[in-house]
């Protein structure tokens, strides 16, 4: 009987850590043709994921604008709009879904949004500003260059 036990223990066990695997570090993806990591959404989960997106691109046009004019009020406050606070409404079941290489990029993109609205505000800087606005948008090179976003049915 203890032996049965064990053997139902064990087994639990593997499929706990297939599923964290699947939801913490795999996500829902798939190799697509073009090389990158195709991540597989319902199609509301991808409009949030490409409304975020599109949200990051506007900060960037706002930050760019900001920078050309020396307003480091409008660097901060357009940097701050996509921080770390932004990624607050993304429901668990699509981080579920994403791989953890994208979740770190995704973070970490927010986290320097952030520190750019800081320093703007505490350095008032406008190349230091453009300087930091070149190094985040590495990730969002690197992001695309990585990933596509495929909408499937539930």
């Amino acid at each position: 009987m203890c032996k049965t036990c064990w053997l139902s223990v064990v087994i639990l066990a593997v499929l706990l850590l297939g599923t964290v695997y699947k939801f913490v570090f795999e996500g829902s993806t798939r190799q697509s043709t073009d090389n990158r990591l195709a991540i597989q959404l319902t199609a509301g989960e991808k409009d949030l994921v490409l409304a975020e997106m599109r949200a990051f691109l506007a900060s960037v046009q706002q930050i760019t604008h900001g920078v050309s004019n020396k307003d480091m009020q409008l660097i901060a406050t357009s940097a701050r709009t996509v921080g770390l606070a932004a990624q607050q409404g993304v429901p668990g079941s699509l981080m579920g879904k994403l791989p953890l290489e994208f979740k770190q990029l995704g973070r970490n993109t927010h986290e320097q949004f952030d520190l750019l609205a800081l320093d703007a505000e505490q350095l008032e800087d406008a190349e230091h500003s453009l300087s930091q606005l070149g190094a985040l948008m590495q990730n969002c090179v690197a992001c695309h260059a990585a990933y596509r976003l495929e909408a499937v049915t539930d």
